[in-house]
C-alpha cells in the first residue's frame, strides 16, 4: 500500500466549508492532511496581527503543522479553507508506528517528509532572494488558476507586498508580456 492509499484508508474524511479553519496558530494537532477537494490557505499571524500567507494548497498536497506533529508544540501557523474543501486526517503518531513495521512505508513517509522541506526551501529562496514581480510570474507560471481563485489581498499576502504594490506588480508584468509578443 502506497503512501497516499495508507492516508485514504486509515485517515478520518473531513469535510469543511469556506471560511472554516482545520487548525488555527497556537492550537495542537498531531496529524497530517491530504486535500482531496478544495482550497486551503496556510497563514501566519504576527504578534501585530499582520497576516502573511506561507502557501495554497489543492488537491494532493499533504501539509501538517511538524512542530505540532512531532514535538508536540503548537502549530506556528493556520489552515482555513478558502472554499468547500474535504480532506483526509491522520494522526502523525499513526505514521510513525507503521513506518516502524514497514520498511517501504517509511521510505514513502521519508520523501514526503523531504518534499515538505525542499517547498519550505523554495519559498525561502523565493523570499529571501527573488524580486516581489520575479515572485508574481513565478507564480503565474507555476499555478495560473490560483490567480482566479484566491482574492487579489490574499496573493499580495503570499508574495510579501500591499495589494497596491500588487497592482503596479502585475500591470508592469503583463507589460512586459505583451511587449516581448510583438
Amino acid at each position: 500500500m502506497n503512501f497516499s492509499q495508507f492516508l485514504k484508508a486509515e485517515g478520518q474524511t473531513l469535510i469543511k466549508n469556506k471560511g472554516e479553519h482545520i487548525f488555527m496558530q497556537g492550537d495542537i494537532d498531531r496529524s497530517l492532511y491530504i486535500v482531496q477537494q478544495g482550497l486551503i490557505k496556510a497563514y501566519y499571524v504576527s504578534e501585530d496581527g499582520k497576516e502573511s500567507v506561507k502557501s495554497f494548497l489543492m488537491p494532493e498536497n499533504i501539509i501538517g503543522s511538524l512542530a505540532s506533529a512531532f514535538s508536540k508544540e503548537m502549530c506556528t501557523f493556520s489552515l482555513i479553507c478558502l472554499e468547500p474543501s474535504t480532506l483526509v486526517k491522520v494522526p502523525f503518531d499513526v505514521l510513525q508506528e507503521h513506518s516502524t513495521r514497514n520498511h517501504e512505508f517509511a521510505l514513502q513517509l521519508n520523501d514526503t517528509l523531504l518534499h515538505f522541506a525542499m517547498k519550505k526551501e523554495k519559498r525561502e529562496f523565493e523570499l529571501l532572494c527573488l524580486s516581489a514581480e520575479a515572485r508574481f510570474a513565478a507564480l503565474v507560471e507555476k499555478s495560473p488558476s490560483l490567480l482566479k481563485r484566491v482574492t487579489q489581498n490574499d496573493i499580495a499576502r503570499y508574495l510579501g507586498v500591499t495589494p497596491v504594490g500588487l497592482s503596479r506588480i502585475k500591470k508592469r508584468v503583463l507589460e512586459n508580456s505583451e511587449n516581448h509578443k510583438v
